[in-house]
C-alpha cells in the first residue's frame, strides 16, 4: 500500500520540457532566434536540446513523431502552455520589448498576484508563458494563509518603465 501522506521534496523543480513539433527549423528560429535560448545538443535533422544560461537543456524539441504533422484541436488533452521563468522583472520587460519589435502576437498579458506574466503561442500553437515572480512576501494571501492569486490584466506602462532609459 502507498503512504498517502507522502509530499514531493521542497527544492524539486520542473527540469525540462520536450516537445513534439512539425518544422525543427521553425521552431529553432522561434525559441533560439527570437526568445533567445541556444542549442546545447542536436540529434541530426530531427531533434534540438535548446538551454538558457549553458545547461543541458530546458527544452527539447523534435519531429520524431511529428514531422509535418497537424496542429492538434484546440479541444483536446495536451499541454497548456510552457512557462518560462524570467530572472528579473526588467527581463521579462526586455523580452516584451523584443517580441513587440517584432510583431510578435501575443494572445494576453496577467498579472497573477504572484506573478506577470505574457502569453503567446510558438509556431506549432503551443501555448508559452513568459513570467517572473513577484518577491514571496509580496504574494497575496488569503485569511487562512493559503495564496489568493487571481488574473488581473497586466500594466505594461509599470512593466516598460523597468526599461525607460534603454
Amino acid at each position: 500500500m502507498m503512504d498517502s501522506n507522502y509530499q514531493i521534496p521542497d527544492k524539486t523543480h520542473i527540469g525540462h520540457v520536450h516537445l513534439k513539433v512539425a518544422d525543427l527549423q521553425r521552431s529553432i528560429d522561434f525559441y533560439c532566434g527570437l526568445l533567445g535560448f541556444q542549442i546545447t545538443t542536436r540529434y541530426g535533422t530531427d531533434a534540438v536540446f535548446i538551454s538558457a544560461g549553458g545547461y543541458h537543456h530546458h527544452i527539447g524539441l523534435n519531429t520524431w513523431y511529428s514531422k509535418n504533422g497537424p496542429v492538434p484541436a484546440g479541444n483536446t488533452t495536451g499541454l497548456f502552455h510552457t512557462a518560462i521563468l524570467y530572472p528579473t522583472r526588467k527581463d521579462l520587460a526586455i523580452i516584451y520589448q523584443r517580441l513587440s519589435g517584432t510583431g510578435y502576437p501575443f494572445t494576453g498579458f496577467a498579472d497573477h498576484g504572484v506573478s506577470e506574466a505574457l502569453y503567446l503561442e510558438d509556431p506549432d500553437q503551443n501555448g508559452v508563458e513568459l513570467y517572473w515572480d513577484k518577491p514571496e512576501d509580496q504574494w497575496p494571501k488569503n485569511e487562512d494563509g493559503s495564496l489568493h492569486m487571481y488574473t488581473k490584466q497586466l500594466d505594461m506602462i509599470s512593466l516598460l518603465s523597468e526599461i525607460k532609459d534603454q
